[in-house]
């Protein structure tokens, strides 16, 4: 009898995350995750694990260093600045921040777009 193995999951959630629309999807889902009351681990792992699939090869060994010096200082950072801090960041690996509107437990939105579109993933 053979046993099928199971792959490691980090390797393929990375393969995954190597797609724009898939990564915006997939912050969108982790921000929205705790309606309002995000752990900044969880948070940070996320964004983490964005950049090792956009960001880590497309830069150099010390670009990709300084790169998450930055989100540490960041996300550990306060204020308004931080959300320009975190626009920027994101900007670097393809992606940006976006306002949806929420229609709330009860309604729909009035154009089902998927989370990917909300996103507006997209080079600025």
């Amino acid at each position: 009898m053979t046993m099928l193995k199971s792959l490691p999951y980090h390797p393929y959630k990375i393969s995954k995350l190597k797609d724009p629309a898939y990564s915006a999807g997939y912050l969108t889902e982790i921000f929205e995750e705790e309606e309002g009351d995000l752990e900044l681990k969880i948070m940070r792992k996320a964004m983490r694990d964005v950049f090792e699939a956009l960001g880590e090869p497309n830069m150099s060994a010390d670009d990709a260093k300084l790169h998450l010096e930055k989100l540490d200082a960041l996300l550990s950072g306060e204020g308004s600045a931080t959300i320009y801090a975190l626009a920027s960041w994101l900007n670097v690996l393809g992606l940006k921040l976006t306002v949806a509107v929420d229609a709330g437990e009860t309604g729909e939105e009035e154009d089902s777009a998927s989370v990917a579109e909300l996103a507006e993933v997209g080079n600025v």
